[in-house]
Formats: structure tokens, sequence, C-alpha cells
């Protein structure tokens, strides 16, 4: 076992770590919300992460975006966060996919089979519809992230099932849609605080939001007994 992980596995134990490091991640959207989940599972010691993101930083992104500074203005979010990756640990196996991932967009290969969990960050709801249809199809548990922008409370956040989430109004969208699709009991987090202005974001509320995704992916992979949990950890 490498030492970088030395502390994590006096929590997991080394077959823990270990287990992790078998585990393959797909992960949608490296934004404020999903730039910190991939730091999470890297740290956490995933041995393979695929980050898919079409998109570039922006200015506007340097308050709530791990890999947004000056310096990478312009520059690809997915190759960024993947380099960062390898700097963390050097033995994960990652892969930058920069493009755009609708129904009817360009052609893709990726084979959520292959995968031991999917995470959604995106914000388009095409986007995440279709991701949560593929990851169904796959058999591959996923989870999506709701409305974490125009929040000021991290500590509203929880994690559940769609049909339980209230006040957010994307998660209002996603449950419509998704029962339209015959599509239950997906795993989403959500706040329950009331948006506090319109396309607005701070640093702190994204990155506790992506935290906890990640650290819900972990727990899972490391059921014992191979289930996956339903969620209801609220604020955790």
């Amino acid at each position: 076992m490498k030492q970088q992980y030395e502390r994590t596995s006096r929590i997991i134990g080394e077959e823990g770590v270990d287990r992790l490091h078998d585990c393959s991640v797909l992960v949608f959207g490296t934004g404020g919300v999903g730039s910190y989940v991939c730091e999470g599972l890297a740290r956490a010691g995933i041995g393979s992460l695929t980050i898919v993101d079409k998109d570039v930083v922006d200015e506007t992104n340097i308050n709530r975006q791990i890999i947004a500074l000056h310096s990478t203005i312009g520059q690809p979010k997915a190759k960024l966060m993947a380099d960062r990756i390898q700097d963390i640990d050097p033995d994960c196996q990652v892969t930058a996919r920069e493009m755009f991932f609708l129904p009817g967009g360009q052609p893709d290969d990726l084979d959520f089979a292959s995968y031991d969990y999917v995470v959604d960050a995106v914000d388009t709801v095409t986007a995440k519809i279709y991701i949560i249809e593929r990851a169904r199809l796959a058999c591959v548990p996923v989870i999506s992230a709701m409305g974490t922008g125009n929040k000021l409370d991290g500590s509203a956040f929880k994690i559940t099932t769609i049909e339980k989430t209230k006040v957010c109004p994307l998660a209002k969208v996603m449950r419509r849609e998704l029962k339209k699709r015959g599509i239950t009991g997906v795993k989403v987090l959500y706040s329950e605080e009331e948006p506090k202005s319109v396309g607005g974001s701070i640093s702190f509320v994204p990155s506790v939001a992506g935290l906890l995704i990640a650290g819900e992916v972990v727990r899972d992979l490391l059921s014992t007994d191979g289930t996956v949990s339903t969620g209801d950890t609220e604020g955790r």
C-alpha cells in the first residue's frame, strides 16, 4: 500500500484501500460540484476515473471550481482535472473526455457497464436524464446532483431518492421527467434551502455538495454486501 493512503487505511483498512484502487468511476461535469467530486474520489484512492466535460475555464468559474484559476482561463476543464488527479496519484488511471454527452449528440464509445459507479454533476436536464437512463440500462449505480446554485448553506444538503426531494426547482423537474420514463429510486443530492438569488454561487456550497457525493460513492463502493444504499443521509 502506498504511504499516501496510510491514514485512509486506518479508517477503512488496507482491504478497503485495495477495494477502492480496483474501482472505476465515471464522472460527468467538472464544475463547482463535479471538480470536488473528482478531487474527493482521487484523494480517497479510486483507481480509475473517467471525466467527461466539453467546457473550458471562464473567469466566472474561479469563485467555486477547484481547477479554475487565472492561469487556467480558456483551458479545457476535463484535461485540467485529469492532470490534477495524476498529480494527486500518478497511479490513477484517469481519462479526460472533452465531449458533450447528449442524446443524438456526437457519437460516444462510453461503456457504462465497465464502470462501478456513475456520477452526474452536469446542469442540463436533458443530459442528466440521458446519463441516468444509460446507467440504469447498464445496471450501474448512479448519483445525480440537483441544484447547488443560489444557495448559502452547505449544511442543508441531503442525499436521498428523487421521489423524496422537495423545495429544489431542478429536483421538481427531474421528478416529473423521470416519472414519465418510469425511472424510480434514483439517488440524488439536493438542498432544501430556499434560493437566495438567480444565477448566483459561492465558494463553499458546491464544494460541500461535491465532497458529499464523493463520500457517498466511496461508502457504497466499500459496502461489504455489494449493495448500494438508497440515501436518506441528511446533511451527511
